[in-house]
């Protein structure tokens, strides 16, 4: 013995000039009539256009992603890390002259990144610099130490300067690193607003 089928629920038609009140005939029916349907083609065509252009963007999105080198992410990291730097510095004067002023500030390396690659993404050798001291300055390297004996004392600074093992980091490293960076600025900003 089966059940009666259950009747669909009445439903208002679709057709913002209509309105009116029926009961479905077919699943997913959303019009009282093929007039109606007619009306409002227009409008649907509108949404589904939109919607295949953001599948087709997402779709962009994760191929372009595959297609990343180490190389990429590593710039991709990078860049969240200064932004963190940067905010993370907000109050300080640069660190190398000791000035605030309106203009340019750099994530600024201590041992630079060509000289020691693996404190790259080390905090204590990355601090807010201006762009004079770290472009025309080479980082104004004297000063810079100077203030950074302040700032993290003599013996991080010689931790700084002494060996390190080398680090190379895999893709996906590279990727959570930028994922907790950008998820730390935010914090930042959230901060300061």
């Amino acid at each position: 013995m089966s059940l009666p089928a259950k009747q669909p629920r009445p439903k208002k038609c679709k057709n913002p000039e209509c309105r009116a009140s029926f009961v479905p005939q077919r699943l997913g029916q959303a019009v009282c009539s093929p007039k109606c349907g007619l009306a409002i083609k227009d409008v649907n065509q509108a949404k589904a256009r939109k919607s295949l252009a953001q599948v087709e963007r997402r779709e962009i999105k994760v191929r372009k992603e595959r297609l990343k080198t180490r190389a990429d992410h590593a710039r991709d990291t990078q860049q969240a890390f200064n932004e963190w730097v940067r905010l993370r510095d907000a109050q300080l004067p640069c660190v190398s002259c000791g000035r605030h002023h309106e203009g340019q500030y750099h994530a600024g390396h201590y041992r630079t990144v060509a000289a020691s690659p693996e404190l790259r993404f080390e905090p204590l050798n990355v601090h807010k610099q201006c762009a004079p001291c770290n472009n025309h300055k080479s980082g104004d390297i004297v000063n810079y130490r100077i203030e950074l004996v302040r700032r993290i004392g003599a013996d991080q600074v010689e931790w700084l300067e002494g060996p390190h093992l080398p680090k190379k980091y895999t893709i996906e490293q590279l990727k959570a690193m930028t994922v907790e960076y950008r998820a730390k600025a935010r914090e930042l900003k959230g901060r300061a607003a």
